[in-house]
């Protein structure tokens, strides 16, 4: 399992870039701009880890911050800033089947074999991503509900 990234959520980009960026020194290594969710994710890293970002495949070289902004206004709640850390995995799967094995609640199975959430002890978020390509959907994963809110 290798360490990928924090998200963030944020009241307004502009703030947040200032922050991050501009004070902290984080470098911005990609935007995405989702009209239909309306939402923006922007991944900053440290400027040491820049090299790593760019000579990896995928964009998951570097350990990095994602601030997520929703367009629309949100009250979060101190709780809720905090978004999830990121994990890629060698086998979605296995590790999923080895958790749930160990008690810890799949809030979102990996039915596309690419994405899952786990939730810690604490309530936090955990995204595991698949190592490479996704694996094709198998059973059970393929048809299993959600089991709670990430």
């Amino acid at each position: 399992m290798r360490y990928l990234h924090t998200m963030l959520r944020v009241r307004n980009l502009d703030v947040a870039m200032k922050f991050y960026r501009d004070a902290m020194g984080l470098k911005e290594v990609r935007r995405v701009d989702n009209e239909k969710g309306r939402f923006t994710l922007v991944f900053l890293c440290a400027a040491e880890d820049e090299g790593l970002f760019k000579a990896a495949p995928q964009n998951r070289g570097a350990p990095l911050v994602e601030l997520t902004y929703n367009w629309d206004e949100e009250k979060y709640g101190e709780d809720r800033h905090f978004g999830h850390l990121a994990y890629e995995v060698d086998d979605i799967y296995a590790t999923c089947d080895r958790l749930m094995k160990a008690g810890v609640t799949i809030n979102r199975p990996p039915r596309d074999g690419n994405m899952a959430f786990v939730r810690s002890p604490d309530l936090h978020s955990i995204e595991l991503l698949q190592k490479g390509e996704p694996k094709p959907p198998a059973e059970p994963w393929a048809s299993m509900p959600n089991t709670g809110h990430w």
